[in-house]
């Protein structure tokens, strides 16, 4: 079987995380992904004569890379040129930036009816805050997850994750095969619009639960975001932390009998998960108490022979060099040309019966850029030279942004 995507043209003209991450899943799904920068580069390449950061290596795997100065008459006619063979245009510009271009989907629709055209922004092309700025922290704050994150009393805290600019690549490339699907039904591509306030809205289903049953959204630290589940936290141990869950009355007992406290899972005190979290400051204490005197792997063997939900806190450097990531082949060691040994990702979405793709490192920029226009334009040698003459185009690897 040929990969899902294979034979799908799609341009890249992501920035940063959100779109090159769906540029990414498309190319693991077996796309062939032309990645579209300026001269001086996209700025995750990072300062002058770097061209390549760790972000950049990992969100930018087999792709193909090409320059193209969008500022240039010459250079945007290139782009309409491209979108006509093209199936998928991705970008994730503010909004208005395209149309202010000269590029708008109107006009590559027009070029080819059958196109794809991707949009993330932070808050999507229409509504009163369209115009807003947008970064993973602005959108975490204004979609009211910093006022849920942190402990009791204290300042807000972002996640310590990029995790807005993820779920609004996902959701791109969610829309885009989505898209892609309905153009095989009716021959005609679409312009999909995903806005990272929206997709993070889902992700207070606890929160909200709170503040409809209470009437407030607290922060609550490492405990349950709706104040709903009681034992739920990060406990201490000897050596580090775990992180224990119990959802149902049958993990509570068996929570109990892992440890060594068999009768607590009887006590009418704690029978109920309501009347836990009634008690949960005292459900809490039960559970540190009784964690702070083992290990981390003491207390992890425990809950898992007794198949208790828990983890350890892992560190960064732990889950970078994790067995099971590496046997399943989520991530692996490759040799990048800039940057070393490093770890990359591939696509969490896995196709039964296809081999995992092989990781091709992140080129340097404009890497790709002359046989790109060959194949897909069918330029020639001096019609490439002209436009790197004239500037539209950059020598391979020259000129970084810094």
């Amino acid at each position: 079987m040929s990969p899902p995507l294979a034979g799908v043209r799609v341009l890249d003209l992501g920035r940063i995380y959100q779109g090159p991450w769906a540029g990414l899943l498309m190319a693991m799904a077996g796309a062939e992904v032309v990645k579209v920068e300026p001269p001086g580069g996209e700025p995750a390449r990072g300062r002058a004569g770097t061209d390549a950061t760790v972000p950049f290596a990992m969100l930018n795997s087999n792709k193909s890379s090409i320059t193209l100065d969008l500022k240039h008459r010459r250079g945007r006619q290139v782009l309409v040129d491209l979108a006509s063979v093209a199936d998928v245009l991705l970008e994730n510009f503010a909004p208005g930036v395209m149309d202010g271009l000269g590029l708008g989907p109107d006009l590559l629709l027009e070029a080819n009816p059958r196109l794809v055209y991707g949009s993330a922004t932070g808050f999507g092309v229409d509504g009163p805050d369209r115009d807003r700025l947008a970064m993973d922290i602005t959108v975490q704050a204004h979609a009211g997850v910093m006022s849920v994150t942190g402990f009791p009393e204290q300042p807000p805290v972002k996640a310590g994750v990029a995790f807005v600019d993820f779920l609004g690549g996902t959701h791109l490339y969610a829309g885009v095969v989505t898209a892609l699907y309905e153009r095989e039904r009716t021959g005609r591509g679409r312009v999909v619009d995903v806005a990272m306030v929206d997709a993070v809205y889902p992700t207070l289903a606890s929160n909200l639960s709170s503040h409809y049953q209470f009437g407030t959204t607290p922060r609550t630290g490492n405990r349950h975001g709706g104040q709903s589940l009681a034992p739920y936290n990060a406990y201490p141990t000897s050596d580090g932390w775990v992180a224990i869950i119990v959802i149902t009355e049958d993990q509570w007992r068996r929570l109990t009998t892992a440890m060594g406290r068999p009768e607590l899972g009887e006590d009418e005190r704690y029978l109920s998960n309501g009347r836990r979290v009634h008690r949960m400051d005292e459900v809490e204490a039960l559970v540190q108490e009784w964690t702070a005197g083992l290990t981390r792997a003491e207390v992890l063997s425990l809950c898992r022979d007794n198949r208790v939900p828990a983890s350890p806190v892992r560190e960064v450097a732990e889950v970078v060099e994790d067995p099971h990531l590496h046997e399943r082949g989520a991530i692996a060691h490759v040799n990048h040309p800039v940057l070393g040994d490093v770890v990359l990702p591939r696509s969490p979405i896995r196709y039964r019966g296809e081999a995992l793709p092989d990781i091709r490192p992140s080129g340097a920029l404009g890497a790709d850029t002359d046989s790109v226009l060959r194949s897909w334009l069918g330029m020639d040698d001096a019609e490439v030279a002209q436009l790197r003459a004239d500037g539209v185009i950059s020598s391979p690897g020259a000129g970084q942004a810094t």
